[in-house]
């Protein structure tokens, strides 16, 4: 089978690699119908991270289910599923606590020998390793390409404003956007309107994501450097990447206020201002999406109509005409197969 493999900094191209068979009972072999990019995967491209290629690309798809073990009893060959980016066995005593992102067993697509090998979702097939465990039906009247990044940053968005704004309802919620691809970001201003948010802000240092927040009805402001503060907040996203904008979101919380951090800080170092937190008593949120837990409440807000991924979508590609897409795309890449 052929597999879209990053190689080397601005260079992706197809390779032959073994397709994967079923080997035990609980596993299933997926063909992904729609695979979006990750707002990693352009930084993975342009060589801005510490993996290092070759290995197969991506990891938000929604896949027909072609091959199933004995064991596995939630899908049958044909079905239309959503493929979690994470792997978790769901028996681990971490899956048992929620935490199937950190699942002993588990690992992650699209990354390589960093997420344990499993492949990506950029290839004709892929082999999921726990199906009952995993798998997710796509809701009837959904699209395959509307629901591509459900398994990651729709979840990412999700996590990082449903929760704290329940406990802070009509709170006001501030969005920070770096200058790399911000789906998260436009993914939460959607999220944050639909859970009755009294005002949604963007600040962001990408000019290209401050129009399409404008567009969605978020309040804007494009700077070129991060301010010290921007005003007060209940719940604050900080997708900066960069290590300036994470005091920035913190400084700009009410007493009281939730922030999320969804930025993957490679140089592991940032600055935050901890007295400010403590005399606040604010409350700061970091780490990876568990994809697993959150797949079924972020697919019913889709269904339901309460949010359009659609909107967030910047480009579509073919299967065929994926490696040059994902060498120029800005915001969300979906790519799509017959």
């Amino acid at each position: 089978m052929q597999q879209l493999t990053y190689v080397e900094a601005g260079r992706v191209e197809w390779e032959e690699a073994e397709a994967p068979v079923v080997s035990a009972p609980e596993q299933a072999i997926v063909e992904p119908l729609a695979v979006a990019t990750c707002d990693l995967d352009r930084a993975i491209v342009e060589g801005s991270t510490p993996f290092q290629g070759p290995f197969a690309l991506g990891h938000e798809m929604v896949a027909r289910v072609v091959e199933i073990g004995d064991g596995v009893s939630v899908a049958k060959p044909g079905d239309r599923v959503v493929v979690p980016f994470q792997i978790s066995c769901g028996e681990c005593p971490r899956c048992l606590r929620g935490l199937t992102e950190s699942c002993k067993r588990g690992g992650m697509y699209g990354i390589g020998a960093a997420g344990g090998g499993f492949g990506g979702a950029l290839s004709e097939r892929v082999a999921v390793p726990f199906a009952d465990a995993m798998l997710v039906p796509l809701p009837e009247g959904v699209e395959p390409a509307t629901a591509a990044s459900a398994p990651d940053n729709i979840s990412d968005a999700w996590r990082s404003i449903v929760p704290p704004l329940r406990d802070r309802p009509g709170g006001r919620v501030l969005i920070l956007a770096g200058p790399g691809a911000n789906s998260i970001p436009l993914y939460a201003v959607q999220i944050a309107q639909a859970s009755g948010a009294e005002a949604v802000t963007v600040l962001t240092r990408n000019e290209d994501t401050a129009g399409k927040a404008e567009r969605l009805g978020a309040e804007v402001e494009l700077v070129d450097e991060w301010p010290e503060s921007h005003g007060r907040h209940d719940v604050v996203l900080e997708h900066a990447n960069e290590p300036q904008g994470l005091p920035t979101a913190l400084s700009s919380l009410r007493a009281g206020g939730h922030c999320t951090s969804s930025s993957m800080h490679f140089g592991g170092v940032a600055e935050i201002p901890i007295l400010q937190m403590f005399m606040t008593g604010v409350t700061f949120s970091t780490g990876r999406a568990r994809s697993r837990q959150l797949l079924e409440p972020v697919l019913e807000l889709i269904a339901s109509g309460a949010i359009d991924p659609s909107q967030v979508t910047s480009e579509t590609a073919s299967w065929d005409d994926a490696p040059e897409a994902l060498l120029g795309y800005t915001t969300k890449l979906v790519v799509t197969r017959p």
